[in-house]
């Protein structure tokens, strides 16, 4: 990827993105890289605590934001020394035009940053994503996204869309769950979601220090789909959540917040990257915030 006068080139310019021999060789390498980072650890990329980490919430298919995060993250500067890190998740199912989404260009330009940065792109597993995988229903404005989603790739694709979904799942089922840093007094933990606080006694804790089965994704049982599509947190659980896998910070999205972020008490902070006062916030893994000093932190995705 080169970079323009902003610091940022569109990473899929030198992908034929209507070929469909091309885009699942990209899904392939960046299923890939998702597998075998250095970082790659059970369900989890799990990163030394240095650097600085750009976190975002939820995307849906917003490229001015989307580029917005890979300026400000900028690892195309990292070094092992000096690393950056950036987590993106709930890429796709954006604002649909006639009930068709486009949207799997947003999941190919992920690919294509996770191919060339493979320990500092972190591609995190979010509920729209593996409601594409496997088939669960989703209305947003109206429109059936999956459905949306896979007339959109029909359109492009046509006979081969087939199998260009079957490169995308493979990808969407090589992202981790989360995205880890760990201190000796504590860490941080990216992830789209936690469970709701009614499903703990289903959910295997353990899920993180593991690698995913098919039968995690399973809607309403399986422990990755219990995380992407938790809501509503309580203290307790989130204490609880922090104690077992040494947390003291926890950056979510998947929940709506009007002004772009919320917290979570006692250690959680909820992003939204999407809309129009959509943030990141930027914080240094090697001295983990309180969820307050975070938000201090924030970055405003859209363009004054």
């Amino acid at each position: 990827m080169t970079s323009d006068h902003d610091g940022w080139t569109d990473p899929l310019a030198g992908v034929d993105t209507q070929n469909a021999e091309s885009v699942i060789a990209l899904l392939n390498e960046a299923s890939d890289a998702n597998r075998n980072a250095d970082c790659r650890e059970g369900s989890i990329d799990l990163v030394e605590p240095c650097g600085l980490l750009t976190a975002t919430g939820d995307i849906h298919d917003n490229p001015v934001h989307f580029a917005r995060v890979m300026r400000l993250a900028k690892v195309e500067e990292a070094t092992p020394d000096a690393p950056r890190h950036v987590t993106l998740h709930e890429v796709i199912h954006g604002v649909s035009a006639m009930g068709v989404d486009f949207s799997h260009r947003a999941l190919l330009r992920v690919a294509a940053v996770k191919r060339e940065f493979p320990e500092y792109v972190h591609t995190l597993l979010a509920n729209h994503e593996l409601a594409q995988i496997v088939g669960a229903g989703i209305i947003k404005d109206g429109v059936q996204v999956v459905e949306a989603f896979n007339d959109g790739v029909a359109h492009v694709f046509g006979d081969d869309a087939s199998a260009v979904l079957e490169a995308i799942a493979d990808f969407i089922r090589s992202m981790p769950l989360a995205l880890v840093s760990r201190t000796e007094s504590g860490g941080v933990l990216c992830a789209h979601s936690l469970p709701s606080p009614g499903m703990m006694k289903q959910f295997d804790s353990e899920v993180l220090e593991r690698e995913l089965d098919e039968s995690d994704y399973e809607p309403r049982k399986g422990s990755a789909h219990l995380m992407v599509w938790g809501r509503s947190h309580s203290p307790k659980q989130l204490k609880e959540l922090a104690e077992r896998w040494n947390i003291s910070l926890f950056i979510l999205g998947h929940q709506h917040t009007e002004n772009g972020w919320s917290i979570d008490p006692p250690n959680a902070v909820i992003l939204n990257s999407d809309h129009a006062r959509g943030v990141v916030i930027q914080i240094d893994l090697a001295d983990p915030p309180t969820p307050m000093d975070a938000v201090g932190t924030m970055q405003p995705l859209a363009i004054s």
